[in-house]
């Protein structure tokens, strides 16, 4: 009985360690595709969070979103609330198991983006100036694509397994400008 009991909690225990996959929101819907969402002009707004969970910084986005010869480029200029601005330029290639590569310029190595359902977890490494030295962080990007043109974006920044920092933000996508004749 007492081995029973003690199996069962060791199951409960292992269950709840179970990280989330991406996969777990296949059906999901709207769908999301990178192509699609992530091709025009988008804008976003979103919020730093310190380790204890307090925001920190907040800022606003706008992002160039582009695929050319099947690569995409996310051509991305933020401006945060202490007037720092930063830009980052995300390349975007598609591998054969559907996953993307992604690189930038203050990410260490590739990036692992995959999609299902209404989802998108991007797994990445990146170069965080701090006190006049840079840190690497780990980043969990988890984005959910609410409606066709809204999606919202967390992500877990860890450092050593401990989490340092947390970003929420909503990228919204621009109607595309028109030319004028």
């Amino acid at each position: 009985m007492i081995r029973t009991l003690l199996f069962t909690a060791g199951l409960l225990a292992l269950s709840a360690c179970t990280q989330v996959q991406v996969t777990d929101y296949a059906g999901m819907e709207p769908e999301l595709r990178v192509e699609q969402f992530f091709n025009g002009p988008l804008t976003a707004h979103g919020v730093v969070k310190d380790r204890a969970g307090r925001v920190i910084r907040t800022f606003s986005a706008s992002i160039d979103a582009r695929w050319e010869n099947g690569v995409g480029t996310l051509d991305e200029d933020f401006l945060f609330n202490d007037g720092e601005v930063q830009k980052r330029i995300w390349k975007l290639t598609p591998q054969p198991d559907g996953s993307y590569l992604g690189t930038a310029g203050d990410v260490t190595g590739d990036g692992i983006l995959r999609q299902s359902g209404n989802s998108i977890f991007l797994d990445y490494v990146l170069q965080v100036p701090y006190r006049g030295d840079t840190l690497e962080v780990r980043v969990d990007d988890r984005m959910y694509l609410l409606t066709p043109d809204l999606l919202i974006n967390e992500s877990r920044l860890t450092k050593f397994g401990f989490q340092v920092g947390e970003l929420l933000l909503v990228i919204k996508r621009e109607p595309a400008a028109t030319a004028v004749n």
